[in-house]
């Protein structure tokens, strides 16, 4: 449900009052970031707060569980000495604001950029491995009733109704599915995974972590789902040298984990879930774009976001091309140069760069969310303007996509990898230019 400014004040002044925060001291800023809910800080007796709620009721359908669990769950992990902010109101019907509810505001930052730059990455990584372990040391029994436990071929199946229902039509998250299906480990005593446990997610003052936020993909499972997740290639940002969450050496985030949970980390579980979780991103991208055509969320990030697929279709090709023989991983593949004669009329490409020049133009008369939409129409008509140059082959492919599912197609057929790095490399030149993973492929491939 979207609120008007005045009904978003009138809602929290309702909620303050309710929860003896006491009276509003300004009006709530909408923060940047955010593919999934809605964050908002505001002042109330002298003390900052923040609301997280959905965009709209509708988007809460089908989820396991809604923000009052969430809130509880957070809470659980406060009490188990994880650094988890204060849950101090969950948002009532009578409160007109929809569903969500308010956390007493920490210090620091979830800029990727600035955290990756902190001063002691080590130190830091240290004290995210410790958070982490404080996690999964929470059971059912701590934590309300209706927090799912992940059966993990049933995930994989929902992974796969999710690839159909999105038209079945890309072959690389074919392979991978058809993979974790022919790869899939024995279930584990399930742990409580935070379920989103990486950069973005994780609030930093100095080099210390502050804040874990977004819990409301938490769910029971294999401790290796949460330690993959934040270690992959997305969510190390710029620092794709550094594979321990863009900060440090992946062993040394084991070892700091095993210390604090006094378990092993099984590397072999650890691929397992990167290749799931690399799969889960790629589809939850690609379902960013029926989110916005279906009404739910018409936010301008949802259709960006969903060109974000073939990054993660990259870096699955990545994992994956190992199991190729030889002598198809030695092929190498040619890049389009993306020229096109720049002569008359102005083509589509460059309309899109003069309107995004416009954008750059009058970003700095723009404050909080309306300057991070900005920077995201921006990127829009950068994605729109190379895939004119680009011209990419056609992405869909579904026939040879349901040949790799059913098992008749695969890496050892001549020359299969070298067509799917040649149209996945086009497709990031096109839709993610800066993507850290791309540099490598292009060394490695081409």
């Amino acid at each position: 449900m979207a609120v008007s400014a005045e009904e978003l004040s009138a809602g929290l002044a309702r909620v303050c009052a309710r929860a003896g925060l006491g009276a509003l001291s300004y009006a709530p800023q909408r923060l940047t970031g955010g593919a999934v809910m809605e964050s908002w800080r505001f002042s109330a007796g002298g003390s900052d707060y923040v609301l997280r709620r959905a965009p709209s009721l509708a988007f809460m359908e089908g989820r396991p569980y809604g923000h009052a669990t969430e809130a509880a769950l957070i809470e659980a992990a406060r009490a188990k000495g994880v650094t988890a902010p204060e849950v101090v109101a969950v948002l009532e019907e009578a409160d007109g604001l929809g569903s969500g509810f308010v956390m007493r505001a920490l210090p620091g930052t979830a800029d990727p950029k600035v955290i990756l730059g902190c001063d002691d990455p080590e130190g830091l990584l240290r004290g995210i491995a410790r958070d982490l372990a404080r996690i999964h040391s929470l059971r059912q029994g701590d934590v309300p009733a209706g927090v799912p436990v992940m059966d993990y071929r049933t995930a994989i199946a929902d992974l796969k109704a999710q690839f159909m229902e999105a038209g079945g039509g890309r072959p690389i998250i074919a392979l991978g599915l058809k993979w974790l299906e022919d790869n899939c480990p024995e279930q584990v005593e399930p742990v409580l995974n935070h379920g989103d446990y990486r950069m973005g997610n994780l609030l930093v003052e100095g080099s210390a972590l502050t804040g874990v936020l977004d819990w409301e993909l938490a769910h029971f499972g294999d401790r290796h789902e949460d330690l993959a997740f934040g270690c992959m290639a997305v969510w190390r940002f710029a620092r794709y040298d550094r594979p321990a969450l863009g900060l440090g050496r992946i062993y040394d985030y084991f070892d700091a984990y095993e210390a604090e949970s006094g378990t092993k980390v099984d590397i072999d579980r650890f691929h397992f879930w990167t290749v799931y979780r690399t799969v889960w991103w790629a589809l939850g991208c690609l379902k960013m774009a029926a989110q916005w055509r279906s009404g739910a969320d018409r936010m301008l990030e949802r259709v960006v976001i969903s060109r974000r697929t073939s990054e993660q279709e990259l870096d699955l090709l990545l994992l994956l091309e190992e199991d190729a023989p030889e002598e198809e991983r030695d092929k190498k593949v040619y890049l389009s140069t993306g020229k096109r004669s720049r002569l008359g009329e102005a083509d589509s490409a460059e309309l899109a760069e003069a309107i995004s020049e416009w954008l750059e133009s009058i970003k700095d008369k723009l404050e909080g969310h309306d300057r991070f939409q900005n920077a995201v129409a921006r990127n829009a008509l950068g994605i729109l303007a190379r895939d004119w140059r680009l011209y990419p082959y056609p992405y869909t492919a579904t026939s040879l996509a349901q040949d790799v599912l059913t098992g008749i197609a695969n890496l050892r057929r001549p020359d299969l990898l070298q067509q799917l790095k040649s149209r996945v490399l086009e497709k990031v030149q096109a839709d993610s230019p800066k993507y850290p993973s791309l540099a490598t492929a292009i060394k490695r491939w081409t």
